[in-house]
């Protein structure tokens, strides 16, 4: 037994100088870990729908979805704030007609965004809208905070005689 008594305080010293730094390093790791889980969109919601996800790209817009086969070009509307995913479209119907492109089916829409005289799908907030799904609400700021980003409103638009009602910041 006397030989043991030497590697116990080694073993000792080691996890005196070895244990802090693990603990430190865990709680690093489990702070990133935790401040990196959150979609892109970080709103209370499910999760994140790819049309209104935040980017500076369009690069970054529908990772999850093959951008070719949607009905549109992708794009990062910059002008809003944090940019805006979506894509181009002709019609509601060319809005979540790829499969991932609106996991949580909620309705979207296709209408002019302000001047540009582009059309492009976003996640719409019409009260007829919000009645179709079941959204836990009929107010529209309180769905748009629930399922798009907490920090958005329903907003217009602004894209004239066809403007629509959107959840944007």
């Amino acid at each position: 037994m006397p030989a043991m008594a030497p590697v116990s305080r080694r073993l000792r010293s080691w996890l005196a100088v070895v244990r802090p730094r693990w603990v430190l390093a865990s709680v690093v790791t489990a702070a990133t870990i935790a401040a990196c889980s959150g979609t892109t969109n970080s709103g209370p919601g499910p999760g994140s729908t790819a049309t209104g996800d935040a980017c500076t790209s369009s690069a970054q817009c529908y990772p999850d979805v093959d951008a070719g086969a949607l009905a549109g070009q992708v794009t990062c509307l910059t002008q809003l704030q944090n940019g805006y995913c979506t894509h181009t479209c002709q019609s509601d119907a060319d809005c979540c007609q790829v499969a991932g492109e609106c996991p949580f089916a909620l309705p979207e829409v296709c209408a002019p965004f302000e001047s540009s005289g582009q059309q492009y799908c976003f996640l719409g907030c019409d009260a007829t809208q919000i009645a179709s799904v079941d959204a836990g609400t009929t107010d529209p700021t309180t769905y748009c905070q629930r399922w798009a980003n907490a920090t958005f409103t329903c907003r217009s638009t602004g894209g004239g005689s066809a403007n629509q009602k959107f959840c944007g910041p």
